[in-house]
Order: C-alpha cells, then structure tokens, then sequence
C-alpha cells in the first residue's frame, strides 16, 4: 500500500493543488482543513503517512499548536513536516525550524519547488 502525504490547510483550493501534485508521484492524500482535525486524521492514520505538509494560519488549532501537539507524540517523531505557508517572517520560520519542521514552502509555490521538497524531505531524487 502507497504511503500517504497528509495536508493540513484551511484553503481547499491549496489543497487541492497539493494532491494533484502528490498523486502524480504515486503517494496517497488525506487532507484536514485545521490542525485539530490533522490531529485526528494523523492519530487514525500515523503508521501510514510518509510526510505533513502543514500551513501555519489557520482557524481553531494553527500550525504552531500543531506542532506542539505533534511532538508530545512519540510515535510521529519520524513523519517528517514541511511547512506550506504565507507566513514568511524571519522570526517565525526560525520558531518552526526549532519545532521541529524539516523545510518550508512560501505560499504561492510552484509544482516544481512542492515535489523537489518533498523529495527532499523523503529521500527521493
């Protein structure tokens, strides 16, 4: 069975965009519209996700509760995360990366800069 990239993004739109890329190199797709309900869909499906793409401005539970959340977690400590987010401030993407966010996608991304990172993230080329 294909592993899965979960998306965890209020915009359907970008979710979308998202799993038409994700499909094409052959993963899974479930998706959350906020971080609550990325939690429920990761504590239903966690041995099966390969990586989280994860915005960070949400409504409910944003990407940095999320986070925080994730990490009380031993069991996801190897889902690798990348954020997928218009917050582009120095300070926070910092905050990220010593969450624990292995790369960072600035809203709007190109389908080119998506699958290399999640390559990346994955250990594809």
């Amino acid at each position: 069975m294909a592993k899965k990239v979960l998306s965890i993004d209020d915009s359907s739109t970008t979710r979308k965009i998202i799993q038409k890329s994700i499909i094409a190199l052959g993963y899974g797709f479930l998706e959350a519209d906020d971080g609550a309900s990325g939690l429920k869909v990761l504590r239903q499906n966690y041995t099966d996700i390969a990586i989280i793409l994860l915005d960070w401005n949400m409504p409910g539970m944003n990407g940095i509760e999320f986070l925080e959340a994730f990490n009380s977690n031993g069991l996801y400590q190897t889902i690798p995360i990348i954020m997928v987010t218009t917050e582009a401030e120095k300070a926070n993407v910092v905050k990220a990366l010593k969450l624990g966010v292995k790369n960072y996608i600035l809203k709007p991304f190109t389908n080119d800069e998506l699958v290399l990172k999640v390559n990346q993230c994955l250990g594809r080329s």
